[in-house]
């Protein structure tokens, strides 16, 4: 029987059988939201691309007004957009407008505040220092410079950016696609009639949501029965689909009705491993098939979501080209209440999120800093789903981890992060 082996070698094997990232694919800015940049990003041209004035006022050359009040002609006008096509010379101003293109000949705008105006005469009345309120071209960017970088998960300040670099489309990569396949006799759909043996698949819409969030397409293959013939039809399914994963949830156990190792076996799968050292989750399988990398997460609602945070989300990033997709994903928090010893198992316990106030000794003295206090739940059974709603993060206890008290540091992955 093969041995339980370590959540961090598990986790090592999978992404190594990621070959590589999915490939690259031009979207159009509006549809960017949440893809993955596949290839840096430089500007295209320079913001602003020409010296532009940051206020209302008047453009002139800053000698005219050395010694105010100064009075003007006032011989025309520059808007965003419409710039004014002649020269200012000696004691000549050009009305202008937030954004509008600098005249040639001017070195510096006054703002209308600072001035009387009465027909084409304009009296300065405050002396303008040399090229104030002008933003000056390439003041944002300059054409050339690299401003988005390769794994950028795109949001709008990003695609606000790109489009005033010049850029319609950007290089993403494309949505992994990731086959979910439940199974079991017992299993009805959400909103659907069950029968006095049976419950909802619950973990199937949930890692639905789970894998959209991480930035793959999700697809639906059901629920299979406990039959070899309805597990292979859904397995040729996700073939069919070009699927980069499958995920199957349930039944990937040794019982008689665990059927999904067998099943995959004989349609070739490679197995890697199958049990892992971690509580919920120890019946986790991964292997390949064909070109899709397959994970049998446990059927347990609990188990298969700290499965998915732990195992699947990664393999999404690495296939999304994220260079640490096996960044540890924790962070540190302060024991909210006394635990036993932990077993050989990595333990990942649902608990409540507060914030306190604590005293923290560094080098320079003492500092009062706020940080998260996890108070694990007292029922940790991984099918109740109420205390899985009710909690806020998982609480990371190490194997053979001794009893800890309340107010010791803990490390903590926060569920919102990927639910």
């Amino acid at each position: 029987m093969m041995s339980l082996i370590p959540v961090e070698d598990a986790l090592s094997r999978v992404l190594a059988s990621v070959e590589r990232p999915v490939p690259t694919e031009h979207v159009p800015l509006s549809a960017c939201a949440g893809r993955v940049l596949a290839d840096d990003v430089s500007a295209l041209r320079d913001q602003p691309p020409f010296p532009a004035s940051a206020m209302d006022g008047y453009a002139m050359r800053s000698a005219d007004a050395a010694q105010v009040p100064a009075t003007l002609q006032v011989i025309g006008a520059s808007a965003a957009g419409q710039r004014f096509p002649g020269t200012v010379g000696p004691q000549q101003a050009v009305r202008i407008f937030t954004g509008a293109p600098l005249p040639d000949g001017a070195d510096t705008v006054v703002i209308q505040e600072d001035t009387d105006a009465s027909g084409d005469r304009v009296t300065v009345n405050e002396s303008p220092r040399h090229g104030q309120h002008i933003r000056q071209s390439g003041l944002d960017f300059a054409a050339g410079d690299v401003l988005l970088q390769a794994g950028l998960s795109l949001d709008a300040r990003h695609i606000a950016l790109a489009a005033a670099m010049g850029h319609g489309t950007l290089p993403v990569r494309r949505k992994p696609r990731v086959a979910i396949l439940a199974t079991g006799d017992e299993l009805v759909r959400a909103g659907e009639s069950a029968g006095p043996d049976q419950i909802t698949a619950s973990s199937l819409p949930a890692t639905i949501v789970m894998v959209e969030k991480a930035g793959a397409e999700a697809i639906d293959l059901g629920i299979a029965c406990d039959t070899l013939e309805s597990l292979e039809e859904r397995i040729q399914a996700a073939r069919d689909t070009d699927a980069d994963i499958l995920v199957t949830l349930g039944g990937a156990s040794v019982g008689e009705h665990d059927l999904v190792q067998n099943a995959l076996g004989r349609q070739g799968m490679e197995l890697g491993f199958w049990r892992v050292a971690l509580r919920p989750g120890k019946p986790l399988m991964h292997g390949r098939l064909d070109g899709m990398l397959l994970l049998g997460l446990p059927g347990n609602p609990v188990s298969s979501l700290v499965c998915a945070v732990l195992f699947l989300v990664p393999a999404i990033r690495a296939l999304l080209g994220d260079a640490r997709p096996d960044a540890d994903p924790a962070e540190d928090a302060v024991l909210g209440a006394d635990l036993p010893a932990n077993g050989p198992r990595q333990d990942y316990m649902r608990a409540s999120l507060a914030c306190e106030e604590f005293e923290i000794a560094l080098s320079q003295g003492v500092s009062r800093m706020l940080l998260p206090v996890a108070m694990p739940h007292m029922i940790q059974d991984s099918s109740m789903l109420s205390i899985l709603e009710r909690s806020q993060a998982l609480l990371v206890r190490p194997p053979h981890a001794p009893a800890a008290q309340a107010g010791e540091p803990c490390r903590i992955i926060r569920l919102e992060r990927f639910c």
